[in-house]
């Protein structure tokens, strides 16, 4: 009885569903079926099994040919988060048993069809089950288990770098392909039902990894089927759900249907089923509905099917598919900064890794010496899994964060590895036998070999000493596409010299400017440094080597007593030849930035900018996912400590150091100002015991930059471009820097450029950013312990190309390296640049060895930053051989419009595009 009552009123429903879509002719038949059922219950108490077939044959005569005009494809998918509330362990089990039960399902159900995203799971399968494996490859080349995998996992779309996601394309296609055996190419669809917003930049970055299709729900509430566009003019075809990506099937699925069909001008709509977020896919009741709701004869056509054949449906209506424009954001802004540690680690290890195959690709091109692109990709592979979108953002528990932190620790020993033996190998290839350096005091000297493992935990290469003696050589490093003249800071070990007498010099012999940063030697496993700062010019993608020594002279200065003459108030201030900037003496708030070229003053020094406490409402629950309304403000600007940093005399860089408690907490931060430098560098040490509580609120801590002009549009740097949004009272995405742009024009002006973060806030002409937040479900303590944060305040010229501003964040991101090496001969100069940006509006995203290619070559992939058509100019250390255009995936796409002679390598770049090049360089 329930059965047919369920039968009849859907068929009724979807009758009625047609004639408001257009789609057929009422013709008062929908009302002489209601009152004949209405009778039927009456006089019978119930729907009975012949009244319902007598209604049936009513609704046949007039809506039977209409109701078929129509079919749902239905999808079957297991929505498996990646560790998102358990261990990886039991993914690995979600991940398995799923599959065991669609595989079992498949052999009783011939016309079953499922589909399935992420490589993650398929290296799971491989890794733990290979004999499900074959199973699965029977059934992909059988056309009957769809891959909808192009990226690595589910990722999040804003905090990720662009050169990631060109890695979840690029791995995901090869990893694929060969595992399964199926063409790299058909992975052409982009399946994110989950993912919390869009980045502006997705569909450039997919288009150019060979992605047409794209699938997702959230962020976006306008159109369910449309072209979304990049400011480069890329777009993807996209099917924004309108109703959800997992749960059981039902009838209400018809009722959609005559709406969207008729909107579209399509006859197919896509519906998805499955049990999902902890795996279970479909069940053996959703395949039975599926082919028995087909049967009903004033129903639509149901059947198995995939999403491929959905998007080739709407592949032929794509030019009459509204375009949509822009980010699609932001839902969930409290995963822009929950669980801090997991983005420290993202934003880390992406530029380790860059950094590491940067320096292979050139060691190999210029030494010869081998690289190893498959442990890059397997490194990649480990930062990838971690930006799952519920992993990276934060919304998950502490055994995902600790695997997360695991995977983060074998990244970079890869990278760390990598890069070093890249310096090593390039070091081995200069000659800096030519200086004359001797080779130390022999078998007396403590200084080789020491502090092994020392700056790694700053997440630096070992600062490990290859040399002893008085006379040390350091080879510098600079993996940013721009020359620099900065600061470096270089570390001596166990130097039987005379630190008054220490001198630095260039390959020239020119003296360098340095300044001591410890007062004595510091001891460090039975060894002792000094860690001393070096002003020096390192060229693009280059190096300089730097000379260690004790100045041979008597007339050295007499040192005379510093005692106190006079006393005088307290004054802190940080100031070079570009920057004055002043804190309050009591609070230690910044209240006071002058840009010295202009004298312009860029902070409200009324508000000042400080630290803050701030409590959140948790009214809307889902703390980790959610910032809350600030409730309670609290700046940390009492009980402050406030001293000089006192280093050596030489003024290369000047600190002041801060400390405050609050609540239960502790803040210790130092900010430095270096010569020549245009940031003030925020280090920032906290210890954290604040907690959320349900009904008390979200405690967060933040820095606030109210600003002296008026900003009604700030700017942020997004993967592989940047996007401009209107102040906003929530926290918004930014990969390194938001920047408040001044609403007059020309003059200076502030950015924030974060090294650990990603969260920012541009409202009521201020710049925010979120250090920590203490949200509490799904995990009830994410944060308790100690945390480094690393940002600055940067002035830059109000009408800056967004090139200045993303390099300038790039070389804060990727601080000078010094290794210390032994002199040897070789071919390659004292100072070398690989690769320079010589002209042209690009930037670069990145330098690899390509995953398959004929040694010498590199691959490059740069994007335009200024929204104009241009020509690039590259300069390389040697000479160019050839050059061929290619896509993320490292397929090439020919070599039209590249002009190439000597170093130089030239080819046009359209507005706002990724390009990826293959550079063939000449042999050693």
């Amino acid at each position: 009885m329930e059965y047919w009552a369920e039968r009849i009123g859907a068929q009724l429903r979807y009758a009625k569903e047609l004639c408001a879509a257009g789609a057929a002719e009422d013709n008062g038949v929908i009302k002489n079926v209601e009152e004949f059922l209405a009778r039927e219950r009456a006089e019978n108490g119930a729907l009975t099994k012949a009244a319902a077939q007598e209604a049936e044959g009513m609704l046949i005569e007039q809506f039977g040919t209409a109701a078929k005009q129509f079919t749902i494809i239905c999808a079957g998918h297991a929505h498996i988060d990646m560790n998102w509330m358990w261990r990886y362990d039991e993914t690995v089990s979600i991940t398995l048993e799923t599959f065991r039960t669609v595989l079992n399902l498949m052999n009783e159900y011939p016309e079953f069809r499922f589909s399935q995203s992420q490589a993650s799971v398929y290296e799971i399968v491989a890794k733990y089950d290979p004999e499900m494996l074959e199973e699965i490859k029977e059934r992909v080349h059988e056309g009957r288990w769809e891959v909808t995998a192009a990226t690595w996992v589910e990722a999040d779309k804003n905090m990720p770098s662009g050169e990631s996601a060109a890695r979840h394309l690029l791995y995901t296609r090869g990893y694929l392909a060969k595992l399964l055996d199926i063409p790299g190419d058909g992975l052409d669809l982009d399946y994110e039902p989950d993912t919390f917003g869009h980045s502006l930049t997705v569909p450039e970055i997919l288009a150019k990894g060979g992605v047409k299709y794209y699938y997702h729900c959230r962020g976006y509430e306008g159109h369910n089927l449309y072209r979304w566009q990049a400011p480069s003019g890329s777009s993807i075809l996209v099917y924004r759900e309108p109703h959800w990506y997992l749960g059981g099937v039902n009838p209400d699925w018809a009722y959609y249907v005559p709406e969207f069909c008729m909107r579209h001008g399509l006859n197919t709509m896509l519906r998805v089923y499955g049990v999902g977020d902890h795996g279970g896919g479909p069940t053996r009741r959703d395949l039975e509905r599926i082919i028995e709701m087909s049967s009903w004869p004033v129903f639509p056509n149901l059947r198995f099917g995939t999403y491929g054949e959905f998007f080739a449906l709407a592949e032929t209506i794509q030019d009459r598919l509204p375009v949509v424009e822009g980010e699609l954001n932001f839902v969930f802004t409290g995963c822009y900064t929950s669980q801090s540690r997991i983005k420290m680690a993202n934003k880390v290890a992406e530029n380790a890794l860059g950094e590491a195959e940067l320096l292979q690709a050139f060691s190999h091109s210029a030494t010869g010496a081998p690289g190893s692109p498959e442990r890059m990709a397997g490194a990649w592979q480990k930062v990838l899994f971690n930006q799952f979108h519920d992993i990276l953002p934060g919304s998950c528990t502490i055994d995902p964060r600790e695997h997360a932190m695991g995977m983060f620790q074998e990244a970079m020993a890869e990278a760390g590895t990598a890069k070093m033996r890249a310096m090593r190998q390039i070091a081995g290839a200069v000659d800096t036998a030519s200086l004359g350096i001797g080779a130390g005091d022999g078998t007396q000297s403590t200084g080789e070999g020491a502090g092994v493992g020392f700056g790694v935990e700053s997440f630096r290469v070992s600062q490990t000493s290859r040399s002893g003696g008085k006379e040390r050589l350091f080879q510098i490093f600079n993996t940013a596409a721009v020359s620099r003249s900065e600061a470096v800071e270089i570390v001596i070990w166990d130097w039987p010299g005379d630190y008054s007498k220490l001198i630095v010099t260039d390959h020239t012999g020119r003296r360098l400017s340095h300044q001591l940063l410890d007062k004595e030697p510091r001891t460090y496993w039975a060894h002792r440094y000094m860690r001393v700062l070096v002003n020096v010019e390192v060229p693009a993608c280059g190096y300089a080597t730097l000379v260690i020594n004790e100045e041979c002279r008597e007339d050295l200065p007499k040192p005379l007593p510093r005692d106190p003459r006079l006393d005088a108030p307290d004054e802190f201030v940080l100031e070079n030849e570009h920057l004055r900037a002043e804190f309050h003496p009591q609070t230690g708030a910044l209240v006071s930035l002058i840009a010295k070229a202009t004298g312009e003053e860029l902070i409200d020094g009324t508000r000042g900018g400080r630290f803050r406490l701030v409590t959140e409402d948790d009214a809307k629950r889902m703390t980790s996912w959610r910032v809350g309304r600030y409730m309670d403000v609290q700046d940390l600007t009492t009980g402050v400590r406030l001293k000089h940093v006192e280093y050596g005399e030489e003024g290369i860089r000047n600190s002041i150091s801060m400390e405050t408690e609050f609540g239960r907490s502790k803040l210790e931060v130092t900010i430095s100002l270096d010569e020549g430098s245009t940031m003030l560098d925020y280090d920032v040490k906290c210890e954290w015991h604040e907690r959320g509580r349900t009904g008390e609120g979200i405690p967060q801590l933040n820095f606030n930059l109210p600003l002296s002009y008026k900003c009604d549009v700030y700017r942020y740097d997004a993967p592989c471009g940047t996007v401009d949004r209107q102040p906003l009272d929530h926290d918004v995405p930014a990969n390194n820097w938001a920047w408040a742009l001044p609403n007059s024009p020309g003059g200076k002006s502030a950015a924030l450029m974060s090294k650990t973060n990603y969260g920012f806030r541009g409202w009521d002409n201020s710049l925010s950013h979120t250090l920590v937040r203490s949200s509490f479900d799904p995990d009830p303590d994410p944060e308790y312990g100690v945390h480094r944060f690393r940002f600055a305040v940067a002035v830059v010229d109000g009408n800056a190309a967004n090139g200045e501003v993303i390099k300038a964040a790039q070389a804060y991101n990727q601080p000078l390296t010094a290794l210390s090496v032994k002199p040897n001969a070789g071919d390659l100069p004292l100072k070398g640049s690989f690769m320079e940006i010589a002209s042209g509006t690009a930037v670069l995203s990145a330098v690899k060895l390509p995953e398959e290619g004929p040694d010498g070559a590199v691959i490059v992939r740069l994007y335009e930053a200024e929204g104009q058509d241009s020509m690039a100019t590259l300069k390389f250390h040697g000479k160019v051989e050839g050059a061929e255009f290619a896509d993320i995936t490292e397929r090439g796409l020919g070599s039209e419009g590249i002009e190439f002679s000597g170093s130089e390598l030239r080819f046009p770049i359209t507005k706002y595009s990724v390009v990826t090049m293959n550079v063939k360089l000449a042999g050693n």
